[in-house]
């Protein structure tokens, strides 16, 4: 080390003895400190709390249960009278296979048609199918080893939809899926062991919500029970 590097080092030296020794007698200076300090604390354990008593998941959906409308027999179909989101009544006639009518049980949304006139129908053929909206519900899944074990029903949730950015949505968990979803098994990377996929279902007040759809992705906080 020359001579004017060690001269550069000691300033450096001299100037951090300088703040130091100002800290010390700056009861101002120290009290502030000590205030940051706590301040960082709290925060840090607030957050961490935070943390702790939810569970998050960001695969996360919009969903209602399809309603299928088929025939009672099989018969040629004759006419389709609605086609996909119409928005139709209870007892509303969707089709004609046959000489039957077939008619929707529930108000709802029609979502699929199978327009193929002429063709014959089977009573296991989904003519129509259809979506009741207020059936709807924010539908998590959640691996089971990323905190299913502490979801109850009716603990509150909080969900966004990617459609409408951080707007909050609010439920409450109604269902939890007693079985695993089908075709969605993952891996635990470090022991190689299968991860089961399970839903969690959300009810929400649809009518405080009509902008919410069947199919809008989400991202959900489930509060644990305290």
């Amino acid at each position: 080390m020359n001579q004017t590097e060690t001269k550069i080092e000691t300033k450096n030296e001299i100037k951090k003895e300088s703040i130091i020794k100002r800290l010390a007698h700056n009861k101002k200076a120290q009290f502030i400190t000590v205030a940051i300090i706590v301040i960082i604390t709290v925060a840090l354990g607030v957050i961490l709390k935070q943390l702790n008593s939810r569970v998050y998941t960001d695969q996360a959906d919009i969903e209602a249960p399809t309603i299928t409308l088929a025939p009672a027999t099989s018969g040629v179909l004759e006419k389709i009278l609605v086609a996909a989101g119409d928005h139709v009544a209870a007892n509303t006639p969707v089709a004609q296979i046959g000489t039957q009518i077939i008619q929707t049980k529930v108000a709802g949304i029609i979502t699929n048609v199978k327009n193929n006139i002429g063709q014959i129908a089977n009573p296991s053929d989904a003519i129509v199918t259809m979506i009741d909206p207020a059936a709807l519900r924010a539908v998590a899944h959640l691996d089971e080893d990323k905190g299913l074990s502490d979801i109850r029903i009716g603990q509150h949730a909080t969900f966004t939809v990617d459609a409408f950015g951080s707007k909050q949505y609010e439920g409450i968990v109604d269902e939890i899926s007693p079985t695993a979803r089908e075709g969605d098994i993952v891996f635990n990377i470090s022991g190689q062991r299968q991860v089961q996929e399970f839903d969690i279902k959300i009810r929400f007040d649809t009518s405080l919500y009509p902008e919410l759809t069947n199919g809008m992705s989400a991202k959900i906080y489930i509060y644990k029970a305290l």
